[in-house]
């Protein structure tokens, strides 16, 4: 599943490419979309913004008409020039959004729903969402407030669930756990307040820096080299790059997220 700073780029790739333009063309493949689309036609609005929050991504259309898609595990906007050849096949295309410069698709997109704003403001799910990492006025208060509500949870668990805190995902769950030097199995309510507000601010640093600087690959390393661009991720029976004991992966959770980490660095509680 695409994490928040992709899905972040990505939103403001589209914002850049669309803001201001006229839709002159839209195509679905998406029954609920289609539907709406005859009662009430995107061609002819403006696309005033498009913009990400936490995994979601909303694009807003003149007249309070907003579309708000999800990746799930899969999905992805591409952006084409008219006639241009897309990257990937017609089958997989989902939503086509044409102005007169760009043409905006969104392949294998699995969540996708028009809204006014009152309709969105009551959208399961999207409404109840934690502080966003990336956004602008990240409330670092409340996302450890927000933890720190929920004693019960594995701490991977917790970072993964996206009323708590938005945006992060299974790559930077482990990543942010072991520089916290937290066992990800361990309980929220054994965390010191200053655990917490480390995992919090690491959080955020590490998801900013790679919009940032982004290179086509993720990095929370400070390392040149690019295979060794994160700590633990994806790296079990490889050794630790800070003691040189051999990392360590178990599924975790109900969705079954695989979280690696370091015993050593990171001794379960």
């Amino acid at each position: 599943m695409p994490e928040g700073d992709t899905i972040f780029r990505a939103a403001r790739t589209l914002n850049r490419a669309l803001a201001g333009a006229i839709v002159t063309g839209f195509q679905t493949q998406l029954p609920s979309l289609a539907r709406l689309h005859e009662d009430q036609p995107l061609t002819g609005r403006t696309i005033e913004f498009v913009r990400a929050t936490g995994k979601w991504i909303q694009m807003g259309f003149s007249g309070d008409l907003i579309l708000l898609t999800h990746m799930l595990m899969s999905g992805s906007w591409h952006i084409y020039r008219p006639q241009e050849s897309w990257r990937k096949s017609r089958f997989h295309m989902r939503i086509a959004i044409e102005t007169p410069a760009i043409v905006a698709v969104a392949f294998d997109v699995q969540v996708a729903e028009f809204h006014t704003a009152a309709s969105l403001a009551r959208r399961r799910g999207f409404n109840q969402l934690g502080p966003d990492v990336l956004g602008n006025e990240f409330d670092h208060a409340k996302a450890v407030a927000n933890l720190t509500a929920h004693p019960e949870l594995e701490t991977g668990v917790a970072l993964l669930t996206q009323s708590i805190v938005a945006g992060l995902g299974n790559v930077y769950k482990s990543e942010v756990c072991f520089l916290a030097q937290v066992n990800p199995f361990q309980r929220v309510g054994t965390l010191s307040r200053f655990q917490l507000e480390s995992m919090v601010s690491i959080a955020e640093k590490l998801m900013s820096s790679n919009v940032v600087a982004h290179t086509g690959m993720r990095r929370t390393t400070s390392r040149s080299d690019p295979a060794e661009g994160l700590w633990v991720y994806h790296r079990k029976g490889l050794p630790c790059r800070t003691c040189g004991a051999t990392i360590v992966s178990r599924k975790q959770g109900e969705d079954a997220r695989t979280s690696f980490w370091c015993p050593v660095c990171q001794p379960a509680s």
